[in-house]
């Protein structure tokens, strides 16, 4: 692993298949996915980095280096760990803002290019073919073991081994309830409106719905009553496999908002439920010991 904040350049070699314009791009922390523009450029939230050490660092899973925007108070060490996931447009700077913000709340925010492997979702023109190009074909096997790999540098770079949570946003909210069930030593987590419900493939054979009932981790679900892609039936279904389990996790729904309600750079964007949501979210962690 290096640090590449000030030297984004540095790992090129190492890096299988990223490009020095993109490492760059990543390291900076900059420039929103081609799918999603034009940017709603008036509600885009601009988290500074002062105070904060925050940058590019990659992690390596069986010999390739998984880029990963790293955010911390700096020269501090025990920090609470979140992993910041994000949505099927990959770590732009929306995803590295969220990542600022909860470092200015004392965490070690780390938010990985899970889809680093497949391709750049930033250059993709449209979200189908984002979906066709890259997502399907990102196996949740992968993601899990990137996962793993990220905590454990963590763990050996200021986090705390007992302090660990996760939270994601839309393809990141469904891999929030993935990773919860995967991996015991995550305390809490909040998924915003990710998909609960699907069928069975070679690249996801499981959803959340078909984990909830063993799950021990406590998870706060962020939804919109109003998220045609993900309706309140499905909410109900996975409610019902909860309750089967000792989770204690619940969910909050929002009635005035659809889809990617949080995502400020966004027409979706609902800025009283979002503020509402992170509201929520920071006490929902710090009342399951991960603050």
């Amino acid at each position: 692993m290096k640090d590449l904040h000030n030297d984004a350049a540095s790992l090129i070699g190492e890096a299988e298949g990223i490009t020095r314009r993109d490492l760059l791009k990543a390291a900076l922390g900059t420039g929103f996915a081609a799918a999603v523009l034009p940017v709603n450029a008036q509600n885009v939230i601009k988290t500074d980095s002062d105070g904060l050490t925050a940058g590019m660092v990659t992690v390596t899973v069986d010999g390739y280096a998984v880029p990963v925007y790293r955010a911390q108070p700096a020269g501090k060490t025990g920090l609470p760990v979140i992993l910041v996931i994000s949505e099927i447009f990959g770590v732009h700077e929306h995803i590295a803002d969220v990542a600022r913000r909860f470092a200015k709340q004392g965490y070690l925010a780390l938010a990985p290019n899970l889809f680093a492997r497949q391709g750049d979702p930033q250059k993709e023109p449209s979200i189908a073919e984002l979906q066709k190009n890259i997502i399907s074909k990102t196996p949740d096997i992968q993601v899990m073991r990137d996962l793993d790999a990220v905590v454990a540098w963590a763990k050996q770079n200021g986090g705390s081994a007992d302090k660990l949570a996760i939270t994601g946003f839309c393809w990141g909210g469904r891999i929030t309830w993935l990773y919860a069930a995967h991996n015991p030593a995550v305390k809490a987590g909040v998924a915003w409106y990710g998909r609960l419900v699907g069928e069975a493939t070679a690249n996801q054979a499981r959803h959340p719905v078909d984990v909830a009932a063993a799950l021990k981790t406590p998870i706060l679900g962020l939804y919109g009553a109003k998220d045609t892609g993900i309706p309140l039936e499905s909410i109900e279904k996975m409610k019902a496999e909860l309750a089967k389990g000792s989770s204690g996790s619940t969910f909050v729904v929002f009635e005035n908002s659809g889809h990617a309600f949080h995502a400020d750079y966004r027409p979706s964007y609902v800025e009283a439920d979002a503020k509402e949501g992170w509201k929520r979210a920071l006490e929902w962690l710090k009342q399951h010991g991960v603050a």
